[in-house]
């Protein structure tokens, strides 16, 4: 049985997440089709949006361990993120863009880290069902953010009118989810600790991290499966039917996945889970782009699924080593974008899938030898 506490915010992840992946599928397109800037720019939008996505959570985690604060952490970020995604209904540059991502993802990064301590605090020691079931919630509202926005893009057409009425739509779901969290989610049943704070205890889980932080910096960003899929001949207004796959593929295995995680271990599963991040790129390399999309799924749901169950399980002070995961993913992420971005402008796109396979081949070969004989 789910806790109603984490049902709750498995509804308030559904409805910001249906905002979001409104917004996710047409973006890329919106600044390298409509407004006419590069790919390399588009990886700067991607680098600033996620570097303080994630890097922030570092410092919003660690408060949350400190001063036991959770819920207001989680309201404040959910309320910035709803208020600020419309307000790309304005943007002329990519520039603007960056900044408003920048801001919308600062939201993120409050909530972020404290959202999954406040979700572990009610996991009832089966952190990987827990987490599957919210991370269940989460696609379910990606899926039909996407849906959404084909819909529009296919009885209205795809002009800069109606990539920017979408835009603004994007307020009404945020709304509810700001209403959601605060009348009907608790906040954590936290205990002052009688110790003081320290992360000693939780150096252990940091190879396994690192690993990931690796993968992250080689594998590329759904922006640019985006922009690949656009290459291949992909019409525009058929491409957040891609992003639906995506985000399809992850609501049918995450619960499996938590199952999983559960049975056999976190580190197994996130090895498995680098194997099919690799299979992906090397679809888009032979423009399979469909059965590159469904294995981005996997390798997503899977991973995410697997890092935070184990930190939940294995973590002392769980809201700052969950956002020492979100600040690597910051900070990986955001230099690939950027690196990555640069090569497929300067040398073309099928060298920047080739960079990005050596990189992931080399990740996972070290993680094989890393993770060997670990549970």
């Amino acid at each position: 049985m789910i806790n109603k506490n984490v049902v709750a915010l498995g509804f308030v992840s559904f409805f910001t997440d249906m905002a979001s992946s409104m917004i996710t599928p047409i973006l890329p397109l919106f600044i390298v089709y409509v407004l006419n800037e590069g790919v390399d720019k588009l990886g700067f939008v991607v680098a600033v949006a996620t570097f303080v996505s994630y890097a922030f959570r570092i410092l919003f985690g660690y408060l949350s361990d400190k001063y036991q604060v959770v819920k207001p952490f989680v309201v404040t970020g959910y309320l910035v993120s709803a208020l600020t995604k419309p307000l790309l209904y304005f943007a002329n540059t990519w520039q603007t863009i960056a900044g408003l991502r920048g801001i919308e993802r600062m939201g993120k990064a409050i909530r972020s880290a404290t959202k999954d301590s406040l979700i572990s605090s009610y996991s009832d020691g089966k952190s990987g069902k827990t987490f599957g079931f919210h991370k269940t919630m989460d696609i379910a509202g990606e899926l039909s953010g996407s849906i959404i926005a084909f819909l529009v893009l296919y009885h209205f057409g795809k002009s800069r009118a109606v990539f920017e009425n979408i835009f603004a739509f994007t307020l009404i779901p945020g709304i509810v989810a700001v209403i959601i969290v605060y009348f009907f989610v608790k906040d954590a049943p936290y205990k002052k600790k009688e110790t003081t704070f320290s992360l000693k205890d939780d150096y252990s889980l940091l190879p396994m991290l690192f690993i990931y932080f690796g993968f992250i910096f080689f594998m590329f960003n759904e922006s640019f499966y985006i922009i690949k899929a656009k290459e291949a001949g992909f019409r525009i207004e058929y491409i957040p039917l891609l992003i639906v796959l995506l985000n399809l593929v992850q609501v049918m295995l995450s619960y499996f996945f938590g199952l999983k995680i559960d049975k056999v271990g976190a580190k197994k599963i996130l090895f498995i889970s680098f194997v099919f991040g690799i299979l992906s790129m090397l679809s888009l390399y032979f423009n399979f782009i469909i059965i590159g999309f469904a294995l981005l799924g996997i390798f997503t749901v899977a991973s995410l699924n697997a890092l935070r169950a184990y930190i939940s399980v294995h973590a002392f002070n769980k809201g700052t080593v969950y956002g020492i995961l979100y600040g690597g993913v910051a900070l990986s992420g955001a230099l690939g974008a950027v690196v990555i971005g640069l090569v497929w402008k300067y040398f073309g796109e099928s060298r920047a899938v080739i960079f990005s396979l050596t990189g992931l081949c080399l990740v996972i070969l070290f993680s094989a030898i890393k993770l060997k004989g670990q549970k």
